[in-house]
């Protein structure tokens, strides 16, 4: 195989690879986790740094506080990871 050929096999397999990636990235379901609410509680966490709002999240969504998480959610200490701010 010449180096011409090398290149082109190369080129190829880089373009079907990058068309592999495009596709799998375009039939990803939906974003379907809520957003951080927009209301008067959560306002305040809008402008503050992720993990500094992160810290305050368990005074509400803690067992036995006013809003707790259902046993099924994945790791609590993460929350604006996938709650994500508008």
């Amino acid at each position: 195989m010449t180096t011409k050929q090398k290149h082109l096999l190369y080129n190829a397999l880089f373009l079907v690879g990058c068309a592999g990636l495009l596709l799998f990235l375009l039939k990803a379901p939906p974003e379907t986790t809520r957003p951080l609410p927009h209301d008067a509680t959560h306002e305040r966490f809008m402008t503050m740094k992720k993990k500094e709002a992160e810290k305050f999240c368990e005074r509400c969504h803690a067992p036995g506080k006013e809003a707790p998480l259902p046993e099924t959610h994945p790791p609590k200490y993460r929350c604006l990871f996938c709650h994500k701010r508008k």
